[in-house]
Formats: C-alpha cells, structure tokens, sequence
C-alpha cells in the first residue's frame, strides 16, 4: 500500500501500516503473533511467546546505559474491529483500507487500531534501530487486552526484570496517567414469581433519548440511568406482572435507554398510561439539566409470548435497592472518582431477570465490599449472582522516580508542565502492579479521536512528537 510512506518518522508509520494489513481483532491474534515473531527473529532479538499470546522482547542497553535503571515498554497487540453497517466487510480477514487526512490517519468505514497498533510500531522502531540510546530494555506486546486484559492476566511477571514501566496505551498527548481503577462484572439474577400473568391488558413502556455515556469516565456527572428509571416508574403499577425487559448496551456503559412490557389486570388497564406518564413526567424534570433528550411512551400491546413472569412490585423494590453511581473518591487526587458501580445492563437470561453491574474502584477492599453488597441485596431478593473479569487497579504512588523524570524531561522539552493525572477505568498497568508492586509506572500515548469505531482518527503530528519525546526519556541518564 504505502499510504504512509511519506510520514515521518518513516520506520514507526511504516509499521504501523504493515500492522494495519494484518487482522488483529481480539481472539484474531495468529497473524500479528507471527509478524512479531518473524521481526524478532529478523532482528536477533531475544523474545519469549507465552502461554498466555504475550510476545516479550529483550534488548541489551546502548553501550554506555548499562548501568542506568532498565525500562519496560508496553502495549497490546489486539485492537477493536468494527465496521460501518452495511459495509460487507469481514474484519477478520480484510486489511484496512488506511487513508490520510490533513493531520489524520483513519481507515475506510472501519475502525483504525490506532489503539494501541501505534504503540507496538514505536516500540518495533525502537527494537530494531542501532542509533538509539536507551537502558537495558523490555517490550511487553500483550495479547486480548480489549476483552478484558487476558494477556496482561496471564503474563508470568517472572519472565521480566526491569521496574520502570511505560505504558503507551493512553490517548492524549501531555496527559500522564499515573492510576487507574480496577473492577469486575457482576451478574444479578432473580427467578420468576409462580404466579402466572395478571391479565391481557399489556403495555410496552420505554425510556430512551438519555445521555449515557463511559461509566469510567462520566459516572460522576449524575446522568440518569434509564434502567434506574425503569425500576421508578414501575413502583407505580404496583399490580402488574413484567413479561419482557431490556435495556443498556454494555455493562460498562451508562444505559440511555431500557423497554419494559407490564400486564395488569381488566380493572388497571385504563390507568396505566395516565400514572407511567405522571412518573416520567417527574423523573424528566428532576433530570432535565443532564439529560435533555429524555423520551418516554406506553403503548398498548397485544398478549404475546412471556419471557418472564415477574411482579412488578418485586422488580421495582429490586432495582431501587441495587446501588448506583459514585460511591466514594479519592483521597489523594481532588475530583478523582475513587469507587463506583453502575447498572449497566437488564435483560432476560434463560427464563431469568438479569442485572449486569461494572464495578470499579482503585482500592480493592472497596470494589469487593461493593460485590459483597450486591451479592446480599440480590439474595434478599432471593437471587443469585456471578462474579467474572475481576481486574486489579493502580494505586496512585506519591514516589515515582519514572514520573518525576518523565514530567521533567517533558517540560524540558516544551516548555509546560504535562498533565498528570490518575483515571476511573482500567489499564493493564493495574495487573502488572499487582504482579510487582515494586514497578513504577507511568502511561502516555498521542492523540486519538473516536477509538473504537469507525470514526477513529490518529494524529500525525502528535505521533511524531510523542515518539520524540519517547526517545529523549529514554537517553535520558539523569
């Protein structure tokens, strides 16, 4: 292709576009796993391909650097492959159709894997040149890390050496993440009453329009969750028996939408629609400022078939007593959201109400006490739960020689302190501390806009600059 052969720095774009030529989604790994096999192999290189896909490389110091504290770098190998509805395009075997605008690099109607396929062609370039000064070095390519880190989960810390980790899975250019929070999934299940059906007067009542948003990121902003919502509005048709509910896209997300389908009996039915709208009448106005798109209907139905038979009292009290949102923050980092939940997803599972929870925090006796609660709340309700994708957080460490030096070394350089800052979601830095927790960590990474879709752009600019930059803390011997 050699869409990106006139951008510099030639040998990082180079491989980032022979990168964008392999399928690398998730669990779609043996093609970027020989690649990096085969460079390692082209270059001499030392490297370890673990049992759980990890490629590790190994390169001595520059000659004069032997003494100087080694350093890790890292990224993940996978990326997040979507395409534009429509588009025909089967992700795990086309390459991407890169293309270049202005200062961007996107994809056509795909995603771009600029998250993180930048950060293994940075650390390629690095491994493979004979000019560039660094200490004792290991790069750490992680394998599924978009599914939930199983390559930073399975990683034998045993294999690796050096203390100092650079993380470069970040999306900012200036914004040095120094924490994140760790988490888990949690799953409510609550059986079916024995009752059958309350009667063949049935109403759809939907919520949609809400503002949502990343449960990491924008938890704090006391949006509504149209699942909570849901749970509000049916308190007031206290008779009804729930047959179908759904609502929420992905546990980790705040859900903008949710649809119910009640029943009531012949002597209800002619009060349904006038009590749900004086509800979410209520609730629209309480979250008028933060959710201004706020929509609501009930539509009568015809009987159809019944994925559940649940009363509605029940269902309601349950997802009142669920909790939600912020629960505590930090102490060390003022506005940093410390523990949150948030309910992120309902449905009908095998004949059961299904509640999905993300549950995070940067302390992990807080996010077990949070999966404590609600495995007592749903067996109140006598229900069951499951606990899956538990991942570790990153504390924020008031002593970090890697930081100090890297802020410095940044400053230096542009004459502006960078950002330094700790997040309310995961990275694999949380698995590599809780491996290590002698490891000093710092994450970076260049602009990015839109991961994840196929709206996702990558800046030409700041790439060079943040790979610049990454090679000036690298010769840096102070």
């Amino acid at each position: 292709m050699a869409v990106l052969d006139s951008l510099k720095p030639e040998k990082v774009f180079g491989y980032f576009e022979e990168i964008t030529q392999i399928p690398h989604g998730s669990y779609n790994l043996d093609g970027i796993r020989e690649y990096l096999i085969a460079f390692a192999k082209k270059n001499d290189l030392e490297y370890i391909a673990d049992a759980a896909g990890n490629i590790i490389f190994k390169k001595p110091a520059f000659p004069g650097y032997e003494d100087r504290p080694g350093v890790i770098l890292q990224g993940h190998m996978d990326m997040v492959a979507v395409c534009e509805e429509g588009s025909g395009i089967d992700m795990k075997t086309t390459p991407l159709d890169v293309f270049v605008e202005g200062d961007l690099i996107g994809a056509h109607k795909t995603s771009l894997g600029g998250d993180n396929g930048i950060a293994v062609a940075m650390a390629l370039a690095i491994l493979e040149a004979d000019d560039i000064p660094h200490p004792d070095l290991e790069v750490i390519i992680t394998a599924n890390e978009e599914t939930g880190m199983e390559g930073a989960s399975g990683l034998d810390i045993r294999n690796i050496k050096n203390r100092r980790l650079i993380n470069l899975d970040s999306e900012d250019e200036g914004i040095f993440t120094v924490g994140c929070a760790g988490g888990a999934r949690v799953s409510c299940f609550l059986d079916p009453d024995s009752s059958a059906p309350s009667g063949d007067n049935c109403f759809e009542i939907s919520v949609s329009g809400l503002t949502g948003g990343h449960s990491g990121q924008m938890i704090h902003l006391g949006r509504a969750n149209a699942i909570k919502v849901i749970g509000g509005i049916l308190g007031c048709i206290p008779d009804a028996v729930i047959t179908d509910i759904k609502g929420g896209n992905a546990d980790n997300a705040i859900p903008s939408w949710c649809s119910v389908t009640v029943c009531v009996p012949e002597s209800s039915g002619d009060t349904v629609t006038e009590t749900v709208k004086a509800e979410a009448e209520r609730l629209k106005e309480s979250f008028k400022t933060t959710d201004p798109g706020f929509e609501f209907s009930v539509t009568s139905k015809a009987r159809a078939s019944v994925s559940i038979s649940l009363s509605a009292r029940k269902a309601s009290e349950f997802l009142k007593a669920l909790p939600n949102g912020v629960t505590s923050m930090s102490g060390d980092i003022e506005g940093l959201v410390q523990t949150s939940l948030n309910l992120g997803i309902i449905d009908i599972q095998e004949g059961k109400l299904h509640a999905e929870f993300s549950v995070r925090s940067s302390i992990a006796r807080e996010r077990d006490a949070l999966i404590e609660d609600l495995k007592i709340i749903t067996s109140g309700f006598g229900g069951t739960n499951k606990v899956t994708g538990v991942y570790p957080g990153w504390k924020y460490a008031p002593d970090s020689p890697l930081r100090d030096k890297m802020v410095r070394v940044f400053t230096e350089m542009y004459g502006y302190a960078p950002k330094v800052e700790a997040i309310h979601a995961g990275l694999e830095c949380g698995f590599f501390m809780d491996k290590a927790p002698d490891i000093d960590a710092v994450s970076i990474g260049p602009d990015m806009q839109d991961i994840h879709s196929p709206a996702e752009r990558l800046s030409i600019s700041s790439t060079r600059r943040t790979y610049e930059y990454l090679l000036k803390v690298l010769a840096d011997k102070a």
